[in-house]
Order: structure tokens, then sequence, then C-alpha cells
């Protein structure tokens, strides 16, 4: 369904086991990050009432994921660790087209966050069926259901509003990209790492 290039090597979970504290902060500040994504595209394109709507709830929904991954944290005795830079996002959005035209930079924007709704729903895939820790199973599994839907969100309104655009072969091209991306990471306790 997600059509990614690359899979995560299994062995990264074994990374991850081995700092839970790291990882659980890591993904608390990419649900914020999602986020604020989420509102920006509104900003930029607020003309479009269906868009705001749905981006409206897909913030909420990334916000109260940022709440319950704090909740897993504060349970567990960690503390919230400072916001860390995502690498993978920062080398993934140097695909974006920023020289054209609005309408592209904006499928292009839709697309980009399509893509990391699907690297993050397949690692919770993973992680949901590899990580020994039964509470983080089920909680990466539920999440990752959620991942899938915002996966789904963003690449419909690409099409939608990508008229006049090849949709279609800019997600391939994309693909491409990421899987690139991709070869460089899950060597560490991140969500993208």
């Amino acid at each position: 369904m997600l059509g990614l290039k690359l899979a995560t090597d299994p062995r990264w979970v074994n990374i991850v086991e081995e700092n839970i504290e790291e990882i659980l902060t890591d993904h608390a500040w990419c649900e914020q990050k999602a986020a604020t994504n989420a509102i920006t595209i509104i900003t930029l394109n607020s003309e479009h009432t269906d868009l705001v709507t749905d981006l409206l709830k897909l913030a909420q929904e990334e916000l109260e994921h940022f709440e319950m991954v704090h909740e897993l944290i504060k349970k567990r005795g960690f503390k919230l660790g400072r916001e860390r830079k995502d690498s993978y996002v920062i080398e993934l959005y140097k695909f974006m087209n920023r020289g054209g035209s609005r309408q592209q930079s904006f499928v292009d924007r839709l697309l980009f966050s399509a893509m990391i709704e699907a690297r993050s729903c397949e690692r919770f895939k993973i992680l949901s069926e590899r990580i020994k820790d039964q509470e983080l199973s089920k909680f990466y599994r539920d999440l990752m259901i959620s991942e899938a839907g915002h996966y789904t969100t963003f690449i419909g309104f690409a099409r939608k509003y990508g008229k006049g655009i090849d949709v279609d072969k800019r997600w391939a091209e994309l693909i491409e990209f990421e899987a690139q991306v991709i070869q460089n990471y899950g060597k560490s306790e991140a969500i993208h790492g």
C-alpha cells in the first residue's frame, strides 16, 4: 500500500530497545512537528475549505499523539528531552520544488508530508510486530493505523489539487529519492533515524 522502495531493517528495533527513553522523546517531537506541518499547509492554502477542515482534525490528532507519547514518558519515569533535528526529514525536504509555481510547491508539500507519514507508518508497524515491550507493541500498532490514514489524506489532497501536474509521476520520483535517503538511516534510536 505504501509503495516504499526500501524496507527498514528489522534489527533497527534492537537499537530502539536499548534506549526507550530516546525513541519516545524523538517520537514525541515527531508528532509535534507533524501538527506544525499540517497547520503550515493550512496557513498557506486556506482557500481550500475541505483541506482546512481535514488538516485541522489531523493536526489535533497529531497533538493528541504528542500528549499520548508524553504520558508514556512520564509513566515510565522519563523526562521529555530537548527537541531533536530530524536529519531524514531535512534531507527529504531537499526534494521539494521551491522554484516552481505555487501549485507545484503545494503539491510537493503534500507529497512530502505523505512520505513522512508513510515511513512513520512503516516504522510503527515494525515496532508493533517486533518490540518485546507489550505496551509499546500495542501503542505502535494503534498509531500505525492512524499514520496510514494521514498518508492517504495527504496523497488524496495532492491528487485533488494537482490539476495539470502529473502527481503520480511526482510521487514515483519522491519514492525513488526517499529510497536513496533512507539507506543512510535505521542505525539510531529515532523514528526516522
